[in-house]
């Protein structure tokens, strides 16, 4: 373990110095990093892993500033806002830069214009978890069935309107032919929050917020989006294996700057997030959380927020979503 700890920290040093000539960023100056939904929730667990991990790499401080509200809108505009000077970046998920332009006509920053995309930061699988107590079903097909027979009278909540956790919910109800009542909350820590007391008995968002309560048995995971079954939640099958494939896409996070921000700041800032994500530490604090470790290139990221705007659009024409 030791051994691993030193190899890491002499990978941070050799990057510090590969990095370093010329340096755009504020030296010495803190990094303010915006996670546009609440504590608590995965978005804001990736947040700080990468804080943590950046700080000794910029040889910066780099601070995690949380700005929640309107399906992480408020959160954007603020990144977009911001002055282009490599000290502000924003943890954009695939409610802010996907879901958000395919369900409002109007937002408070342009998802493609606004902003400069650096990378995609980790793969983050999504699943649906129920309160046991609430709910008389113990696995994927119980549900469906218990719904059928009774359209409706059963809610589900997400993270707020227009977030993945809301598109996921739709494309279930869609899927598997089934009523529930949408209920939408200020980011993943309140909903379940509310879902652990019993307020809403279904819910849908990724893995990393609701794994802990999982884990202690107060929810029970009935389904997850990902490829093969989690090693963090070996018995929950994925949606590919109960026959819906198409529920089966992750969402992802990534980082962006304003507008603005010199291609070269925002290539060494992939760069240094590319050198945290290969840490073995840091793969491993995220997997743990259910969380998965990217790293694209800022083209790849562009041309990735570009195509799942595009796909959001189709899934909320589907589903009839429109929130305006």
């Amino acid at each position: 373990m030791q051994r691993r700890h030193l190899l890491a920290a002499i990978a941070a040093a050799s990057s510090i110095a590969s990095l370093a000539p010329g340096m755009s960023f504020a030296q010495g100056k803190p990094i303010r990093l915006v996670v546009p939904f609440p504590p608590g929730g995965a978005t804001d667990i990736t947040g700080r892993v990468l804080a943590d991990a950046l700080a000794p790499i910029l040889q910066q401080p780099v601070v995690v500033d949380n700005r929640g509200g309107a399906g992480g809108s408020i959160g954007m505009a603020e990144v977009a806002r911001a002055a282009p000077d490599g000290l502000t970046f924003g943890v954009a998920t695939l409610s802010t830069h996907g879901v958000n332009p395919a369900v409002f006509a109007k937002l408070p920053y342009d998802p493609i214009k606004g902003f400069v995309a650096v990378t995609e930061l980790v793969k983050a699988p999504g699943v649906i978890v129920i309160n046991p107590k609430e709910l008389p079903v113990a696995n994927f097909a119980e549900l469906v069935k218990y719904l059928k027979a009774n359209p409706g009278k059963v809610s589900y909540a997400s993270p707020g309107n227009g977030t993945i956790g809301h598109m996921w919910g739709e494309l279930f109800k869609s899927s598997t032919g089934t009523s529930m009542v949408h209920i939408p909350y200020r980011g993943a820590g309140p909903a379940i929050n509310d879902v652990l007391a019993g307020q809403v008995a279904v819910y849908f968002d990724q893995v990393a917020s609701s794994l802990p309560h999982v884990k202690s048995g107060k929810l029970r995971a009935l389904a997850a989006s990902w490829n093969t079954r989690l090693d963090v939640l070996p018995d929950v099958p994925t949606y590919a294996q109960l026959g819906y494939p198409a529920n089966n896409d992750p969402s992802w996070f990534g980082l962006v700057a304003p507008a603005g921000t010199p291609a070269a700041v925002a290539l060494r800032m992939q760069q240094a997030v590319a050198t945290a994500l290969k840490d073995p530490a840091v793969r491993e604090r995220l997997a743990l959380q259910g969380l998965y470790a990217s790293g694209t290139t800022p083209a790849e990221f562009d041309a990735e927020i570009k195509s799942e705007i595009e796909k959001m659009k189709k899934v909320a024409a589907f589903a009839k979503i429109s929130l305006d």
